[in-house]
């Protein structure tokens, strides 16, 4: 059964694309919001374990996607925002339970140091760009900055409290997922990017398939 949820994933994930690629508002409407249920559909078909804070973060993320596909409206950006805000710290949470009971190991202090660095870097940076141009939004999107460089902080500090497979693909979906985001913000308030609905949605999916599929392996070596 996984692979049918896999498969169809895949299928509305590249009529998204395309439709984003030609303006394909109908095929838009259609596809955008089927991605995230199609996805915890096979999370769901490919382990038995239910963990709340995980599916709540698919669920928040899903409620994201339905809200920014109206964010002409200032409201629903904002409702949109909160829904990815609330999703990146169940996310955060659930990093901190997909660990092994008995880990082998992890990062020292002095490696979790080092290794934050270029991802507070890309953080700070981003909002440092961004404020000139976030008028009564600073905030908000301060706040979401800090959020979502911690969930990436969070997939980092997984090495050695599982395997490598899954340290490996949530981590990769956190970054394609804070790339994402920071392309959208860039997008929004600073200026127009080439293909930007394209590299946003392709960024986005590679990122959540990343971290599900990475939940997955984590429970298939769970000791």
């Amino acid at each position: 059964m996984k692979k049918v949820w896999i498969l169809l994933f895949g299928l509305v994930s590249i009529t998204e694309l395309g439709s984003v690629t030609f303006n394909y508002s109908i095929g838009h409407s259609i596809a955008k919001p089927l991605i995230m249920p199609l996805l915890m559909g096979y999370f769901i078909s490919a382990t038995s374990k239910r963990p709340r804070y995980f599916l709540g973060a698919l669920i928040f993320c899903w409620l994201g996607d339905v809200l920014l596909m109206f964010q002409g409206t200032e409201l629903f950006f904002i409702l949109g925002l909160v829904a990815f805000l609330i999703g990146h710290m169940c996310y955060m949470i659930s990093y901190r339970m997909l660990r092994f009971r008995h880990p082998e190991g992890g990062l020292l202090n002095t490696q979790k140091i080092s290794y934050s660095l270029p991802f507070l870097l890309a953080g700070t940076g981003l909002v440092t760009i961004l404020i000139p141009h976030l008028g009564d939004l600073k905030i908000p999107v301060m706040i979401y900055a800090l959020v979502l460089t911690l969930m990436v902080l969070q997939a980092l500090f997984r090495y050695g409290h599982t395997s490598g497979k899954s340290f490996g693909l949530i981590l990769t979906g956190a970054i394609f997922f804070m790339a994402s985001d920071s392309m959208l913000a860039i997008n929004k308030f600073m200026q127009p990017l080439p293909f930007a609905s394209l590299l946003i949605m392709t960024t986005y999916i590679i990122a959540q398939y990343f971290i599900v599929e990475g939940a997955i392996k984590h429970y298939q070596t769970e000791r």
